[in-house]
C-alpha cells in the first residue's frame, strides 16, 4: 500500500487532482471534506467535539486502511507551516503509515491566489464540499487564511525522499495527475 498526502491551499485542486490521480493509479481518494462536511451537519468545525470527531473518523479509517489490501490511499490537507499543531500532524500520520511498512509520498500543490479564488466556484469542488457552497464565506475565508497562515513551502521545509511539489496554476488536474504519475509510479 501507499499513502499519498496531497498538500496545499484551499481551492488549490487538491481534491481535483486527488480524483485523476485515483482514475489512474486504482487508489483510493479520502479528501478531508469527507470528514468535515460529515461532523460539521452535527458540530462546528471549531468547537472541541467537532475537532475531536473530525480526527478520530480520520484515524480510523487510516488504521483500517493500513491493515486492508487497499492499493494505496490519497489524502487531502491543508497545512499551514507556521502551525506547529499542523506539522506535528502531518508528522504522525506519516509516522503511523511508515511504522506499518507503508510507503509515504508528498505532492504540494500552489497557484495564485487569483486562480485559487476561481477554483473556489468550480462545480466540482462545490458538488463535494457542502460548506464551500456560501461563496461569499468561502472567498473570505480562503482570503483571511491566506493572511494568516504559510500555506505552501519553502525551500527546507520538506526532508522527505517522496516530495514533489507543483505550481498548477496554469495546469490542469489532468496534467498534475500525469507529472505524479511519471515522477513516482513510473
Amino acid at each position: 500500500m501507499k499513502f499519498i498526502w496531497i498538500l496545499g491551499p484551499q481551492a488549490v485542486g487538491k481534491m481535483t487532482v486527488g480524483q485523476e490521480l485515483a482514475k489512474r493509479t486504482n487508489m483510493k481518494l479520502f479528501h478531508n471534506h469527507m470528514t468535515i462536511d460529515l461532523v460539521t451537519q452535527i458540530f462546528d468545525y471549531h468547537s472541541k467535539e467537532g475537532k475531536h470527531l473530525i480526527k478520530l473518523f480520520r484515524q480510523s479509517i487510516f488504521e483500517e486502511a493500513a491493515k486492508s489490501d487497499l492499493e494505496g490511499l490519497i489524502f487531502t490537507y491543508v497545512l499551514a507551516y507556521n502551525l506547529q499543531s499542523d506539522l506535528d500532524y502531518v508528522q504522525k500520520v506519516t509516522t503511523f503509515f511508515e511504522s506499518n511498512n507503508i510507503e509515504v509520498y508528498f505532492v504540494e500543490l500552489e497557484a495564485t491566489v487569483e486562480e485559487r479564488l476561481t477554483r473556489n466556484r468550480t462545480p466540482n469542488r462545490l458538488e463535494h464540499k457542502p460548506s464551500k457552497r456560501d461563496l461569499q464565506w468561502s472567498d473570505q475565508d480562503l482570503l483571511k487564511s491566506t493572511e494568516k497562515y504559510r500555506l505552501n513551502s519553502i525551500e527546507g521545509d520538506f526532508k522527505h525522499k517522496n516530495y514533489l511539489k507543483i505550481n498548477n496554476t496554469n495546469l490542469s488536474a489532468s496534467e498534475v495527475a500525469e507529472k505524479i504519475t511519471i515522477h513516482f509510479f513510473i
